[in-house]
């Protein structure tokens, strides 16, 4: 490990009626975040199918959380169309306020 990156896990509530939700009780978004940029290098999450999982993770991809999280965000409800849509939303929050308090005590 070369101490560039950092791996952070959100979590959220998954919504009933869902197949990941006989599975986990929470949706979890974990990404690997490039220390300097805040680049979300790779994400991944706990939808029930690879496809999913794979789909978030490429809207994901690229995006900075130093910018902020609302580009991610609009990403995610814009390309997401499933039951998880809001569940994603609040574990990339969660996911965001980790790495903002993160960033806050390397300063």
């Amino acid at each position: 490990m070369n101490g560039k990156t950092l791996f952070i896990a959100g979590h959220a509530r998954l919504p009933q009626g869902i197949a990941a939700k006989s599975v986990f009780e929470t949706l979890t978004i974990t990404a690997e975040i490039d220390r300097k940029y805040g680049v979300i290098l790779e994400a991944s999450c706990t939808l029930a199918t690879e496809h999913a999982r794979e789909f978030v993770g490429q809207v994901l991809r690229g995006m900075s959380l130093n910018d902020g999280i609302d580009e991610a965000i609009a990403a995610l409800q814009m390309y997401y169309r499933g039951k998880a849509a809001n569940a994603l939303v609040a574990a990339l929050k969660d996911l965001d306020l980790h790495y903002q308090q993160i960033k806050s005590t390397e300063k």
